[in-house]
């Protein structure tokens, strides 16, 4: 009883095999890479999330997301190298926009958003020439 299941078992391996070496011939191809846009000059900033505040609670959140646009290589590789501290500027002006302006009944002003991000970019590199993009701007109502 024993030998007709082992035999099952090497004719399932066998089986398996050609499908197998298949399977490591396609990785040895390179996998498609996902880009978000065909343009060298983007970067894209991962979305920042504040907190709306409300009666001293929690009332919800803002999401921001947005590229920079960078024609000039130079300052492209810049703001490459300095997204940590681009990012935490963007970040703690937007929480001082969403403590004092952001309210849960009303949609923000992306006019506002994208100009004060456009003057924190500008002010980080100490120079003009890379273009804010707003990509999404959403607001998250926590329920009560």
């Amino acid at each position: 009883m024993l030998r007709p299941t082992l035999l099952a078992v090497i004719a399932i391996a066998l089986a398996a095999l050609p499908g197998h070496a298949a399977e490591h011939g396609e990785k040895a191809q390179k996998a498609p890479e996902h880009k978000t846009t065909q343009s060298k000059s983007y970067i894209m900033v991962d979305p920042i999330y504040t907190t709306i505040v409300a009666d001293n609670r929690p009332a919800g959140m803002l999401m921001v997301g947005v590229g920079l646009d960078i024609p000039n290589e130079e300052l492209h590789k810049e703001v490459s190298r300095s997204m940590p501290v681009l990012r935490d500027a963007y970040i703690r002006n937007l929480m001082t926009f969403t403590a004092n302006v952001v309210r849960t009944d009303a949609q923000p002003d992306v006019g506002v958003i994208a100009a004060r991000l456009q003057a924190v970019t500008d002010r980080a590199l100490k120079k003009k020439g890379a273009q804010v993009l707003l990509a999404q701007i959403a607001i998250r109502v926590t329920t009560k």
